[in-house]
Parts: C-alpha cells; sequence; structure tokens
C-alpha cells in the first residue's frame, strides 16, 4: 500500500533588510520594499489592522482596485528604487497590476534554490526558470553560478530583468533570455533532447503568449508540468511550482507533482508560502507550492 503523502506545511518569511510587512488587516497589506511604503490590496487579510490609522496614511503609494487598478501618490516615488536580496539588486515600481516586481515572500524558495545548486555536481548547474517575469530567481541563481534559462511571455518583464541584472552587475552571468510561450518552449526542449538540473514554474492563473497563446492554469498546467518532468536531469535534479491562484488546494498541485514524478521518486513538499508581519503577531499567506528534488542517494 502506498505510504500518504506528507502533511501540508507553511513556509514563512520574516521579511530581509529591505522589505518589511508592517502591518495588514480590512482587505489590506502594508508594506516597505527599500525606503518606499505602499498600501495595496490584501483580500486574505480578514482581521484588523494593528497599527493607527495615522500610520497607514504615511504610505507613499496606495493601490486602488484588485489586480488590475491604480496607484495613488501620496508622496514623491521615484519611477524605479533599489531593493536588494541575497547580493541581488532588484528594481522596484509600481505597475498596474499592483506587484512591485519584486515577491518577497519567494525567499524560502530561493534559498531552497541556492541550497540545491550548491549540492550540484555540476561545475555549472542548468536551471531553467519559467514564467520568470523580473527575474530575482535567475539572477540568484546565475550569482551562484548556474546557467540560467529565463522564459517569459512578455517583452516588457524581460526587459526589467535586464535592468535587474545590470543593476546588480551580473551583465556577464550566463543568462539566456527567451521571449516565449513556456508551453511551447519546454516542448521543443524535450524534443531536442535538453536537460535542466533545477526547473522552476511560476505560473500565472491565466495569460497569452508572445503570438497570442492561450495560458489557463487548470487547463495548461497538466501537459507542461508532464514535460518539465522529462527535462529534469537523471541525477540530482529538482523542481519548484509556485502558484498564486490561492483559492485553490496545495493539494491539487501536489498531486499533480506526485503523478509526473513519482516513479523518480525522491522527496515531495507543498503547502503554503506566507509573509509574517514586522511584528511577528500574523501571517499572510500568499500563494501555494510543491517542491521536489531526487533521492539522497542520487546526490554526492
Amino acid at each position: 500500500m502506498r505510504p500518504p503523502p506528507n502533511p501540508l506545511k507553511l513556509i514563512e518569511t520574516a521579511g530581509f533588510e529591505d522589505y518589511a510587512l508592517l502591518d495588514s488587516g480590512a482587505g489590506r497589506r502594508l508594506e516597505r520594499f527599500g525606503k518606499i511604503v505602499v498600501d495595496r490590496p490584501e483580500p486574505q487579510a480578514l482581521w484588523s489592522p494593528h497599527l493607527a490609522r495615522a500610520t497607514w496614511d504615511e504610505a507613499h503609494a496606495i493601490f486602488a482596485g484588485e489586480d488590475k487598478g491604480r496607484w495613488r501618490i501620496e508622496k514623491p516615488v521615484p519611477e524605479s528604487w533599489p531593493a536588494k536580496v541575497r547580493g541581488v539588486t532588484m528594481l522596484c515600481r509600481l505597475s498596474g497590476f499592483r506587484h512591485l516586481g519584486l515577491f518577497p515572500e519567494q525567499l524560502p524558495h530561493w534559498e531552497w534554490m541556492l541550497a540545491r545548486l550548491a549540492e550540484c555536481r555540476d561545475e555549472r548547474p542548468r536551471v531553467l526558470n519559467l514564467f520568470a517575469y523580473t527575474g530575482a530567481a535567475s539572477l540568484l541563481a546565475a550569482a551562484a553560478g548556474a546557467h540560467v534559462t529565463h522564459v517569459d511571455a512578455s517583452k516588457k518583464a524581460i526587459t526589467w530583468a535586464k535592468e535587474n541584472q545590470a543593476a546588480s552587475k551580473l551583465e556577464d552571468a550566463p543568462v539566456r533570455w527567451i521571449l516565449d510561450d513556456a508551453k511551447k518552449f519546454v516542448a521543443r526542449e524535450v524534443r531536442r533532447g535538453k536537460s535542466y538540473d533545477l526547473i522552476l514554474v511560476d505560473p500565472p492563473k491565466f495569460g497569452r503568449g508572445p503570438d497570442g497563446e492561450i495560458w489557463d492554469l487548470f487547463t495548461s498546467l497538466p501537459s507542461l508540468m508532464t514535460d518539465c518532468a522529462n527535462l529534469l536531469a537523471p541525477a540530482q535534479a529538482a523542481l519548484l511550482l509556485t502558484v498564486y491562484a490561492i483559492r485553490a488546494s496545495a493539494l491539487a498541485f501536489d498531486q499533480l507533482v506526485r503523478e509526473v514524478l513519482g516513479a523518480r521518486g525522491g522527496s515531495f513538499e507543498s503547502g503554503e508560502l506566507a509573509i509574517r508581519e514586522d511584528k511577528g503577531e500574523r501571517a499572510v499567506p500568499t500563494s501555494l507550492f510543491t517542491r521536489w528534488m531526487c533521492d539522497d542517494a542520487a546526490r554526492p
């Protein structure tokens, strides 16, 4: 009889020097990115804020709307400003999708990725970063010595990622920038017989490729994950799937990854990512994840 899956877990971060979740509640979160404080929506913050209204009113910018909307600027905000994470410089901006180009809750995943790369026997491990956006994971992996293939369907996102590369002084790092539909690119890589030591998958719920290809998380992800499984190197490989469709279940994505990688053995880990408030009292859930890596026996 097959043993039951590992229980779902919560992985959280308290932030880092250039990021803090200052407060949350009433459907909002108050955050500091570098020197800029922003107030933006957080539907899952069902509780009441701790900090006084006057503190919230000190925010430089407030986002009105849900996923799409507009920023109301209360104090001067640069067009872009730096936030450093583990030696990489990310340029933050007020985007029309309430994001700033940096997802601090991913820090534990980035650290997990770096630990996997440090264990790899290859002198220059191969990393595939799908739906890679502004490139924090790509640049951290490249700075650690990996050869990175960064894939995104948005030319604007890749341009932003290249600016982050320059700001991080990693212009000579081996990053291959690919403007393409993730499903098409991965299918071609399978046909070419390519392999990667580590694959990162961070898909949106819905999107379009550069040629109008339609991405729908619940119908497109299964075939993509099957192809990703075929791209993983025969030993020491690892895969990380992060999904921001928080209304879904971590169990669903856990079972999908187990299906496509179960024959490889190894260890699986699934659950939620969260950011803990600066004072440490509460944590805001942000996304779901599943991580897989080879058995320890396959490691040096």
